[in-house]
């Protein structure tokens, strides 16, 4: 056998190169081994990375060695047991070949399966391939920043709107005063010549007569005050425009709201679905958010605001009023997130059991309170039977908001990765 080794010299990266080149050839591998591990991982380590296994055949290598050559001739013996067209019956129990990976030799040894270790972010990265935030494509979300204008001086050159007048006169003066500063102090001199000339007897002694001198200092004194007339009021290099810099400022803040149902018809199996579901999100949404605050609130007569150990795990129950949810929500986007600098999301868990009373008031707030002020919202129904009266209701929502509003149903902890990635599957352009 021919074994080709390449010891052509390579960067001290090449080991990433060849490891991204493996990972996109076995690419449906890993992602179904992310798949079946979002299901079995709780809240706490479902971001972690993962174990992904490959069957043995599936990496398999075409070698090079050498065939038999030149030409040969080979007798085949015959038998007495089977003639041309017989069916050969299977050998009971595998005819003792045993089972295994199809990599055993006769004295018993084999080849595993082949095991690697994918990281946190290649996890995440398979977790939510193909995936974005409805309505949000366009925003660029990982590296989306605003800008802030702040004043930055003034400059010479701009638009008309930007045009500061007050500046713009107190140059043109200050460029006046010292273009027609000397002339006014000659002029000042001059006059007082000529005023004393007037009240001087004439002598008749002099050069140049009385009248010529009055005559000669009179004209030096319009020449200068026609230069200095020509001095203009207000010239270009006097225009002065308020200048404006573009500071960068993070854009990509975003607030999740999580509403869980908690009432008596809310089983723990339907607690447990709905957690699997709200960490899916707040992953998705971090990975893609360089900011992200997250808003539990639980209901079941009444809502409260509550931190992630209560929300998960308290053990408070009741009655159903799914409204106050809703409007507890709306009260904190007024009070703390204003949509103008944050990008609101909302996701919530429920049986779908509520009074019949108050189905159509969460209707009516959902559509006329909060969609309005959020990018995104998804209902998810946990239970295996017919639906309940609030997903009717929210079935009208969704009439008039198919954009921002969403609503999936999950019968058992299966279903909850592929919901999730119906939710926030990337549409075609």
């Amino acid at each position: 056998m021919t074994h080709i080794v390449d010891r052509r010299l390579n960067g001290k990266n090449k080991s990433a190169v060849n490891r991204e080149r493996f990972l996109r050839r076995y690419r449906q591998h890993i992602k179904k081994a992310v798949a079946d591990a979002v299901q079995r991982r709780s809240i706490t380590d479902i971001e972690r990375g993962e174990s992904v296994s490959i069957p043995s055949r599936d990496i398999e290598e075409p070698v090079f060695h050498h065939g038999q050559g030149g030409k040969q001739e080979m007798v085949h013996p015959g038998n007495e047991e089977f003639v041309t067209g017989d069916e050969i019956a299977k050998p009971p129990g595998g005819g003792g070949g045993g089972s295994g990976s199809g990599q055993a030799s006769p004295d018993g040894e084999g080849m595993d399966e082949f095991a690697f270790q994918i990281t946190q972010e290649e996890f995440l990265d398979f977790l939510f391939d193909d995936l974005e935030l409805p309505n949000l494509a366009r925003k660029k979300l990982k590296d989306t920043e605003a800008f802030t204008y702040s004043r930055a001086g003034f400059t010479s050159q701009g638009v008309p709107a930007k045009l500061d007048v007050v500046r713009s006169l107190r140059g043109a003066h200050a460029r006046r005063l010292g273009l027609g500063g000397s002339r006014r102090k000659k002029i000042r001199e001059l006059e007082e010549q000529l005023a004393a000339l007037k009240s001087a007897p004439e002598d008749l002694d002099a050069a140049f007569s009385h009248a010529d001198q009055i005559e000669a200092l009179e004209a030096e004194i319009a020449s200068l005050k026609s230069n200095m007339r020509r001095i203009p009021f207000i010239d270009e290099i006097d225009l002065r425009y308020r200048q404006h810099i573009k500071k960068p400022k993070p854009a990509t803040s975003a607030v999740m709201f999580c509403l869980m149902d908690v009432s008596g018809s809310m089983t723990q199996t339907h607690k447990d679905i709905a957690k699997r579901f709200f960490i899916l999100l707040y992953l998705f949404l971090r990975k893609n958010y360089k900011k992200i605050d997250v808003v539990f609130i639980r209901h079941h007569t009444s809502a409260k605001e509550v931190d992630e150990e209560e929300f998960f795990y308290s053990r408070e129950t009741g009655g159903t009023i799914v409204s106050s949810a809703l409007k507890l929500m709306n009260k904190i986007i007024e009070s703390r997130y204003s949509p103008d600098e944050w990008n609101i999301y909302a996701a919530q868990a429920s049986d779908g059991d509520n009074w019949n009373d108050d189905s159509p008031v969460c209707g009516k707030i959902l559509a006329e309170r909060i969609l309005p002020l959020v990018q995104y919202y998804a209902y998810v129904e946990i239970t295996p039977q017919d639906h309940q009266m609030l997903w009717y209701e929210y079935e009208k929502v969704m009439e008039h908001a198919p954009q921002s509003f969403a609503m999936q149903q999950i019968a058992d902890p299966g279903e909850i990765y592929p919901v999730f990635r119906q939710l926030f599957e990337r549409k075609a352009a």
